[in-house]
């Protein structure tokens, strides 16, 4: 895969994480299963295609203006927090190593 697909599959995996991570029923069911003694753990699995369309050449994609991100905040997170993130492949300040 070239380095614009690569970029995008990144960006859109990366995208999914934050969604998922930021909604507030996910943050729901982490509360209620660490209230019932259990630690929650997510794993999605996402398979991403790349089709040239019909009659276009595929073309160079610009690098598209970052909007500011909710997700900067600060935010304390837990070693079990940092094991979701990783598990999503989305890095944190502790574990900035590839995965």
């Amino acid at each position: 895969m070239d380095d614009t697909l690569n970029r995008l599959a990144k960006d859109l995996a990366a995208a999914m994480a934050e969604a998922v991570a930021s909604d507030p029923r996910v943050d729901a069911c982490r509360a209620r299963a660490r209230e019932a003694g259990y630690d929650l753990r997510v794993t999605l699995d996402a398979e991403i295609g790349f089709a040239a369309r019909s009659g276009q050449p595929p073309r160079r994609a610009a690098t598209p203006a970052r909007r500011p991100s909710h997700a900067t905040r600060h935010v304390a997170m837990t070693d079990n927090d940092r094991r979701f993130l990783k598990s999503l492949r989305i890095a944190t300040d502790a574990a900035t190593e590839e995965v």
